[in-house]
């Protein structure tokens, strides 16, 4: 069997990622804490308990299943929660990195498929980003990630261990058989927030800031459908298993969707009113984030087909209605 050990893979974008492994003939073993991801998500392939700052239990996970690369999406990612305590970002997504790179290398496991952030860009305003725009992280949580990909070039330059890495911008939808899906709690992201306003899980969705510099008035950003999203992660995998060179990707479709568009479309999709209340600006928040980048498509042949707001949604509610996870 051809393992490809899969840290974080008991969360949202880690276990579709397994799922879309299986199909293309891998065999995922997901490394989790459980601190943010769901047992009963890993339904694809093994699971080993386990924390990235734990190198006892790295070294005992790479000799018991010598993977053939990894696909590394543990990380803690909430940015309001890395301004208020930056330690543990440092802590989580840097030292544990540095713990699987360190445990990788000794393994002998050369192939990284890295999940980072367009939050390493930082405060980029109306700026459309490819692979070569400064990167100038606004918080710790966009820091930490900017500096994994550091250590990455730095490993490879010492081990030769060659690595892939995708910035991403917003992800949004599930599984469309709903095996896998959205399950955060505390919940952020605007689509199951939305979804759960609709369902009167919440009272109603909150839009913050209706004065920006675009057509309606709120926020613009480029959203992947998590099957995409994943679908390059597989491609990134055959990239390094084809012996290509270490190589960055942003992946955005390039179009941008508003808060009040995606909204709209919601109320279409399930046939039901939003309820929404106007709050201020957030501190931080862009007034666009759009991918400009092309180089997924033309170098790695991927093509973001589910990354429209119908399917997206459409998704995200199947899922939303029948899905959930428990401890």
């Amino acid at each position: 069997m051809t393992n490809i050990l899969v840290t974080g893979g008991a969360g949202y974008i880690g276990s579709h990622a397994c799922k879309a492994l299986k199909a293309a003939g891998y065999t995922p073993v997901t490394y989790d804490n459980l601190s943010t991801g769901w047992q009963d998500a890993v339904k694809f392939g093994p699971f080993e308990q386990g924390d990235l700052t734990d190198r006892a239990r790295l070294d005992q996970i790479f000799a018991a299943y010598q993977p053939v690369a990894v696909m590394h999406f543990a990380a803690l990612s909430q940015v309001g929660e890395s301004i208020r305590e930056p330690g543990l970002y440092w802590h989580n997504n840097v030292a544990g990195s540095l713990n699987l790179l360190q445990a990788a290398v000794q393994a002998g496991c050369k192939n990284f498929v890295f999940s980072s952030t367009c939050a390493t860009y930082g405060d980029q305003d109306n700026v459309i980003l490819d692979e070569t725009s400064a990167q100038h992280p606004i918080n710790a949580y966009g820091a930490s990630k900017r500096a994994i990909e550091d250590m990455l070039r730095d490993f490879e330059v010492a081990y030769d261990l060659r690595h892939v890495i995708f910035r991403y911008f917003n992800v949004a939808g599930c599984d469309p058989a709903a095996e896998v899906g959205e399950f955060h709690q505390p919940e952020t992201h605007l689509i199951p927030l939305m979804l759960d306003a609709i369902e009167g899980k919440r009272d109603a969705l909150t839009i913050f800031g209706t004065d920006y510099d675009t057509p309606d008035g709120t926020c613009i950003r480029d959203y992947v459908h998590v099957c995409d999203l994943v679908d390059a992660h597989i491609l990134g995998l055959k990239w390094l298993e084809d012996a290509k060179g270490s190589r960055v990707f942003n992946l955005g479709t390039g179009a941008g969707f508003s808060v009040r568009e995606v909204i709209d479309q919601s109320a279409a999709i399930t046939n039901r009113p939003v309820p929404v209340v106007e709050g201020p600006r957030r501190p931080g928040d862009c007034t666009k984030l759009v991918s400009g980048s092309t180089r997924a498509e033309t170098e790695l042949g991927w093509r973001p087909v589910r990354s429209n707001l119908d399917k997206m949604i459409a998704d995200a509610w199947r899922w939303h209605q029948t899905g959930h996870y428990e401890k």
